[in-house]
């Protein structure tokens, strides 16, 4: 039998061109890793689908999230309000700016500090995506949070 991690998962992934800032080599290497991983190991299962694999393209339409969604008779796009991730979204780039900052001249103390705070808001933003999504598609933790760092690429100024 096969479980629901095998029936259920993202195979790629793209991210608009058009709705992409400029990055820093660090966030570019952030949104890389973050495509990489997701494609590894995920679980992402759209709400009325019945077996992927899926293809998502993550774009920005008029200030909201867009996800499209498609796979074997399955293909639909969900629009999100990106006004509940604005403060979180906002104190992960401050962080993260702090902490790529301190990886080339802070002790490995103040450095694991500034780490534990950005995993921290990485995580409060991967729960609200996964509130935010509720009804629309079900993931596991890890799949959340790698898509909300690629919410944030959407986001980066260079």
């Amino acid at each position: 039998m096969t479980d629901d991690r095998t029936l259920h998962r993202l195979q790629s992934i793209e991210l608009d061109e058009d709705s992409l800032s400029s990055a820093s080599r660090d966030q570019e290497q952030e949104r890389q890793v973050a495509i990489f991983d997701l494609l590894e190991s995920n679980y992402f299962e759209p709400a009325g689908a019945e077996a992927g694999p899926y293809d998502l393209k993550i774009a920005l339409i008029e200030n909201r999230l867009a996800m499209h969604i498609a796979g074997p008779g399955y293909d639909q796009t969900h629009l999100l309000s990106l006004s509940p991730f604005k403060g979180v979204i906002r104190d992960y780039f401050m962080i993260c700016e702090s902490y790529y900052a301190a990886i080339r001249n802070a002790t490995p103390a103040q450095i694991e500090a500034l780490d534990m705070g950005r995993r921290g808001l990485h995580n409060e933003g991967s729960t609200l995506l996964q509130a935010r999504l509720e009804g629309k598609v079900k993931t596991d933790l890890d799949t959340a949070r790698r898509l909300f760092t690629l919410i944030c690429a959407l986001h980066w100024r260079g």
